[in-house]
């Protein structure tokens, strides 16, 4: 790899900032260059109407998700929630990993939901657009109430996240698991410390990851990992060690992604391939194409995640094998949807 350059702003994922296609504001690159280490994260407050979404995608498998911040400051360069900040009036790039935004009220709306006669349990997935524990969560502990909120009303929930903080939370996560209530799966990208910083420059460590599927797992957190996104040409070739390490940390399975780079995502993700690797810029976009009939992007139900033609097929190939090698042995466990109904209409409970 050769030295970055003079303009690199370390400790961040994005090096620019893409127009917004919503509306003309073309964003100062040499502003935001020249500022460097000056660039700092800024919390907004926002007046959220609801909390729970509903997911349309036939490729995720939750039918509700909740993020109670938007915007994430773990700066993962090819986050395919980045394009979310246009909506908001903001650039994909930078702006989505120092514009935090924060919906104070979400405890609150989410109580009112499960407090709701028509609400009917079905597990809701904490993180699906940006994770629920990233650094702003230290600070305003929006998760943890939430979190509190589930196991008031013993209502089942998934948790994805990159960060180490969810240890935080381990008492209540080791209460609900003993009810079958929650599921939690950490995203490791890569074993390699070096790699990891780069493409995700302010997530925990990967010691710190394999450490929190360690301890999760020993305190009966049915805990498994995501290697996602898979980027060809910078690490497919970790599938099956990453398999065998996670396993001997006590994850229960491993299931991946492989990247896809749709709106201003490829551009953010072309600046910093070409500024980080570029002498495997061109061969590296080239076998992310590959796998997505001939763009970065792509839209397709079916294909988006998992990709098509031989470069994806050889990642799925060693995906199942790794799967049968390493956790073979490990059953899956079925959430409880009854509890909460107990709760919420404790008369059930005489019947």
């Amino acid at each position: 790899m050769k030295k970055r350059t003079v303009n690199y702003i370390n400790g961040r994922g994005a090096q620019i900032n893409p127009a917004n296609q919503y509306h003309n504001l073309i964003y100062d690159e040499k502003i935001i260059k020249a500022q460097g280490a000056k660039i700092r994260t800024e919390y907004i407050d926002i007046e959220a109407k609801s909390i729970i979404n509903k997911v349309e995608s036939p490729d995720i498998p939750f039918g509700f998700s909740m993020n109670p911040y938007q915007g994430c400051e773990h700066g993962c360069v090819y986050c395919y929630a980045r394009n979310t900040h246009n909506f908001w009036g903001y650039s994909a790039g930078l702006d989505f990993e120092q514009k935090i935004l924060v919906k104070k009220q979400a405890p609150k709306l989410l109580e009112k939901m499960l407090r709701s006669k028509r609400w009917k349990a079905v597990p809701i997935m904490f993180s699906g657009n940006t994770d629920c524990y990233q650094p702003a969560e230290r600070e305003y502990k929006l998760t943890q109430k939430m979190l509190e909120i589930l196991w008031k009303y013993r209502h089942p929930v998934s948790i994805i996240t990159k960060n180490s903080l969810i240890l935080r939370d381990i008492d209540i996560l080791k209460k609900m698991a003993e009810k079958r209530l929650v599921k939690v799966a950490i995203s490791i990208t890569s074993l390699y410390e070096k790699l990891q910083q780069q493409l995700e420059p302010r997530t925990a460590s990967v010691l710190r990851r394999l450490k929190t599927v360690e301890l999760l797992s020993a305190n009966g957190i049915p805990t498994s990992v995501m290697m996602a996104p898979i980027i060809p040409g910078l690490n497919d070739h970790e599938i099956l060690e990453m398999a065998k390490v996670v396993a001997e940390k006590g994850a229960r399975d491993m299931y991946h992604t492989i990247v896809r780079l749709n709106g201003d995502v490829a551009t953010i993700f072309e600046d910093w391939l070409r500024k980080n690797f570029p002498d495997r810029a061109d061969k590296v976009l080239n076998k992310i194409k590959s796998c997505h009939g001939g763009t970065l992007g792509d839209n397709r139900y079916g294909k988006r995640m998992s990709g098509e033609g031989k470069i994806a097929e050889i990642i799925s190939a060693q995906i199942k094998l790794a799967r049968k090698k390493y956790f073979a042995d490990k059953k899956t466990i079925a959430y409880n949807l009854e509890l909460y109904e107990k709760v919420k209409n404790p008369q059930l409970s005489l019947f």
